[in-house]
């Protein structure tokens, strides 16, 4: 049985002399026309070259998409950078007293200032400092809170070292006064006694039977739910002016919700980092604000 020579410039696929056999099971089907030889080696190696082509141009956009995630990366990282050293410098400065208008704080708009801190970073030496910081600048009314109650734990040791500080009690009117009052809360002060108040709420119409007579009616008010919360919960305090986010998260962390309805909420950073300055700042920032109150 004879063979068929092709040559690589008829074929395009190789630089030297190929022996094709017409017969040959597996390779060829029986052609007997060079010229369907010819074309079917000519598709194959245009569809190898489309298949390459289009390999090539997702290539390139996977490129040019990664180079684009990066750069903007980059350029975010840059931003954040950039405006952590303008607000250190801004802070140096307030500690300093070379920003003028930081210099007169209207400390009487805040009655009540709250500081929430994430439990993992509640260092009492840091916890005192930061105390020390607000008598300096005249606040005499503040709630500490952390979530898993580290800080009410250590409430005799805090009220020890920082000696310009009395325990807030449930009945305490916001006086001025020559010492700090401080309030430990803690989150078993939030959904838990929500909880608590509800069922006590809910057990005392039981009891009285005004269930069937209000049925298709609203039974509990919000001012009867807020009498329940200071039934249930004991030392609830009065309602923040500022409250003070120390921690990664920009949240408050579980505070008590029914207590900052009006309360404007700041996020600090972690307390390790805390500044002077910032401090000074986020109540400046808080007494040049005017808050409308709805009907």
């Amino acid at each position: 049985m004879g063979y068929v020579v092709y040559t690589s410039l008829e074929l395009g696929v190789w630089g030297r002399f190929k022996a094709i056999r017409p017969n040959s099971v597996g390779i060829l089907p029986r052609w007997k026309s060079e010229r369907r030889v010819l074309s079917f080696f000519i598709f194959k190696w245009a569809s190898c070259y489309d298949a390459l082509l289009l390999m090539g141009g997702d290539m390139i956009v996977n490129i040019l998409l990664r180079l684009t995630w990066h750069l903007l990366h980059v350029t975010i990282h840059l931003c954040y950078f950039a405006i952590n050293i303008a607000n250190a410098l801004e802070s140096h400065l307030i500690s300093n007293g070379l920003l003028g208008r930081y210099k007169s704080l209207h400390i009487s708009k805040l009655q009540y200032l709250a500081i929430v801190i994430e439990s993992e970073d509640c260092r009492t030496s840091n916890v005192i400092e930061l105390l020390q910081w607000l008598a300096d600048l005249g606040v005499k009314h503040v709630c500490l809170y952390d979530k898993e109650g580290i800080l009410k734990q250590s409430k005799d040791f805090i009220l020890e070292k920082f000696n310009g500080a009395t325990l807030f009690q449930e009945n305490d009117v916001l006086l001025d006064q020559p010492l700090m009052t401080l309030e430990f809360a803690s989150f078993s002060d939030g959904k838990e006694a929500v909880a608590k108040a509800a069922n006590a709420l809910f057990m005392k119409y039981l009891k009285s039977g005004s269930i069937s007579s209000y049925q298709g009616e609203q039974i509990f008010t919000e001012s009867q739910m807020g009498e329940a919360l200071k039934t249930v919960v004991g030392g609830n305090g009065p309602e923040p002016d500022l409250l003070l986010v120390y921690g990664p998260a920009r949240c408050h962390l579980g505070f008590p919700a029914w207590r900052i309805r009006y309360t404007e909420i700041q996020h600090m950073g972690p307390l390790k980092s805390m500044k002077y300055g910032s401090l000074i700042k986020a109540i400046y920032k808080f007494t040049m604000v005017q808050q409308n109150y709805g009907k």
